[in-house]
């Protein structure tokens, strides 16, 4: 390829990198990467003043704790130690063992075994050539010849069996049908024995000299009875086993006897000159003032956890708010609320008290985002701020738990935040529930030095609240984020600009109140932010205030002062306190939502009253429509649009001479009907179906102020006066 067609290909490459990385939509994977790597530094950062000790190597200085610690290594090898003895001491304990049921089946085998080659020695019971076996029922039984005799008790006796030649030749005259079952009885009933008793090995003779106990008693003669307990009891054998699950919980139990080894503070952990131990280095690691190693492979875990948990974050936004995903400034937000509580993790893990991790202010975060963005995408803030908690104070579970539970205390205590005081009364919740988190945790795991560290968790929620109401200006501020709170402290009447309203333009003021009435009704009525549309029908009128005396509410002297200019100039003047009121809201700070109610709540409406005088005045001229229209633009939300139908229709009511309710109501659904056909709402998200609600909204506030009152008679009422007197 030619240097100069590659040349040209790498410019059009750089020209098409420029260009992705100015779109605006991709300022996203900017704050991604800019977030992961801020992770990663903070949760890469070491301790400035650790330690760097290893296994084997010499201590260059004296070190002693910090604080309290658990000793993990003496405490493991005096577990084990107790544990060992414990199950050697088992083995002594007669409880610790069971039957074992094997020992009942090889000792029911061993007997059949020996029925088996005892029935070898029977005497043959052959017939004679041509006579039926059963023809002879009452025949002499065949007699053992004396070989048999002998054999069978040489059996016995060797299988532990001592009997009489006499008593074995009787047994033996019985017959395959009866030695069957004499095996049978004699099977039963040492596996009855077997099965039903304990047996141990001291109790062997015991058991076999009461044998006698277990045979039946009746239906054997004196030979067979002699037989069957001489051969259950040679039979018998120790059936007891060591239970593995009784020397399990004895094991368990001595573990849990020993208490934890504490070092406590000031102690000494080593001496200059002494070589480090593993013991040694596990203290100080669970201090956390062992400076880590960074090798490679940690530093990729740590990369991994930065960017996946800022990946984990982006994608569940994604999937539950996607116009947030697309909120650039709002993103922005969320990624310094996360590097601030991680940097505040990052500084309670390196602070040398037992304490600190649990003052980690992982509330702080979540109410933070509970109010300037929303309580969904807070809980999902809250997880990664605890995982990452988890994470840096040493892959510790209890901060993480504490972290979780506060944090969610937090997003459920302000979710609803309507002025500071919430806020305050927040902290105190996220307080109690870190304390009982605490408690809980030290209770359970029997952390003896984590139950007097519950007090923390007050101070958790405190530090949460004080700086959420000490940020939340700044942050609303940067970012353009009108909270709740901000929007009541806006709807004060004391605030300033509200004041002069009032006393400049008192007329304007109770339309605007009136109006805020009517849009908050339907606000509610079709899902909008109630809220909002009041704190933003207060302000809509407030450039009314630079020249109070040419709107018809403020002029009470009932001079017009239209009346003697042009219909063109009116229009300047009315339409004017829109522009009016954007200077004022500016000079005062008005957040931009509140703003944007001022400069929409007319659109691009004609005043239709001034363009029909002039039409009226200029019968042959021209009289261009636009010079009469206001500057806009047309309502962009809902709730701005529900704020010029409101203004509207609180302007024309207030016109009726007799407001009946029927009349009310043919004017609030023409004047709405009007807006909609001239254009006005068709950037707004309202539908059909919306306007219907707002119209019985207004129509329902609307009665409920002009209803009729009864007249009282001239008389009537000197008589009351006249009693009161």
């Amino acid at each position: 390829m030619p240097m100069g067609r590659f040349t040209e290909r790498v410019a059009a490459y750089g020209r098409a990198l420029g260009g992705w990385v100015r779109r605006p939509t991709d300022g996203r994977w900017w704050l991604f990467i800019g977030t992961g790597l801020l992770l990663l530094l903070i949760l890469a950062v070491k301790s400035p003043t650790g330690f760097d000790l290893r296994v084997g190597q010499v201590a260059s200085r004296d070190i002693q704790a910090p604080r309290p610690v658990v000793n993990r290594v003496a405490t493991e090898q005096l577990r084990e130690q107790a544990a060992r003895e414990a199950v050697r001491n088992a083995a002594d304990d007669p409880a610790n063992y069971r039957i074992n049921a094997t020992v009942a089946i090889q000792a029911s085998d061993a007997v059949q075994d020996l029925y088996a080659r005892l029935a070898d020695f029977l005497p043959s019971q052959e017939t004679p050539a041509g006579q039926d076996q059963d023809a002879a029922p009452n025949a002499a039984p065949a007699q053992p010849t004396e070989t048999q005799v002998v054999e069978a008790v040489r059996l016995l006796a060797e299988a532990g069996v001592p009997l009489p030649a006499s008593t074995v030749r009787a047994v033996l005259q019985g017959g395959p049908r009866e030695l069957e079952r004499l095996a049978q009885v004699s099977r039963e009933t040492v596996e009855q024995v077997l099965r039903t008793r304990r047996v141990p090995t001291e109790e062997l003779e015991a058991v076999r000299g009461q044998v006698g106990e277990f045979l039946p008693d009746q239906g054997l003669s004196e030979a067979q009875r002699r037989l069957v307990g001489l051969v259950v009891a040679a039979n018998l054998r120790p059936n007891l086993i060591l239970d593995p699950q009784a020397v399990q919980r004895v094991e368990s139990q001595a573990r849990r006897s020993v208490p934890e080894v504490m070092v406590q503070q000031g102690q000494m952990i080593v001496r200059r000159g002494d070589v480090a131990t593993a013991e040694t280095v596990q203290i100080l690691q669970d201090l956390g003032v062992l400076r880590p190693d960074r090798p490679y492979r940690s530093w990729a875990g740590l990369a991994l956890a930065a960017f996946g948990l800022v990946a984990l974050l982006g994608i569940a936004i994604h999937q539950f708010r996607p116009a947030l995903s697309r909120d650039v400034k709002q993103l922005g937000l969320l990624s310094l609320v996360v590097g601030l509580v991680a940097t505040l993790a990052r500084i309670g893990s390196v602070v040398g008290w037992e304490g600190a991790p649990y003052l980690i202010p992982v509330a702080l975060g979540s109410m933070l985002v509970t109010i300037l963005v929303d309580s969904q995408v807070a809980v999902l803030t809250t997880l990664v701020t605890a995982l990452l908690t988890g994470i840096m104070t040493g892959f510790s579970l209890e901060p993480a738990v504490v972290a979780v539970t506060s944090g969610l205390t937090a997003v459920f205590s302000v979710s609803r935040a309507s002025q500071r005081s919430d806020v305050t009364r927040a902290g105190f919740l996220v307080g109690a529930a870190a304390l009982v988190t605490i408690l809980a945790l030290g209770l359970a795991r029997g952390t003896s030095a984590l139950v007097p560290l519950a007090w923390v968790g007050l101070v958790n929620g405190l530090i949460s609240s004080v700086g959420t109401l000490g940020l939340l200006p700044y942050l609303e501020t940067a970012f353009s984020i009108t909270s709740s709170i901000r929007l009541l402290e806006l709807a004060n009447p004391n605030q300033p600009l509200l004041r002069r309203l009032l006393m400049e333009a008192p007329g304007t003021y109770h339309h605007s109140i009136m109006v805020g009435n009517l849009a908050e009704a339907a606000a509610e009525a079709t899902g909008g932010d109630s809220l909002l549309v009041r704190v933003g029908a207060l302000y809509h009128d407030i450039g009314k205030i630079r020249r109070p005396y040419f709107f018809v509410e403020n002029q009470f002297s009932g001079e017009n002062p239209h009346d003697k200019i042009a219909p063109s100039l009116s229009t300047l003047i009315i339409v004017s306190h829109v522009r009016d009121g954007l200077e004022l809201a500016r000079e005062y700070g008005l957040p931009p939502m509140v703003v944007d109610f001022i400069a929409q709540h007319h659109g691009t409406d004609l005043v239709r009253y001034f363009y029909n005088k002039a039409l009226e005045n200029n019968r042959g001229g021209t009289v261009e429509e636009k010079d009469f229209r206001y500057p806009g633009p047309k309502p962009q939300t809902r709730e701005t649009a529900i704020l010029m139908l409101a203004d509207g229709v609180e302007a024309t009511v207030r016109s009726l001479n007799r407001p009946t309710p029927g009349r009310i109501e043919g004017v609030v659904r023409r004047s709405i009907k009007g807006r909609l056909e001239s254009g006005q709402l068709d950037s707004s998200e309202l539908t059909l179906k919306d306007l219907d609600k707002i119209a019985g909204a207004f129509v329902k506030v609307l009665n409920g102020v002009y209803h009729t009152r009864v007249e009282y008679p001239e008389r009537l009422v000197k008589e009351m006066q006249a009693r009161r007197a």
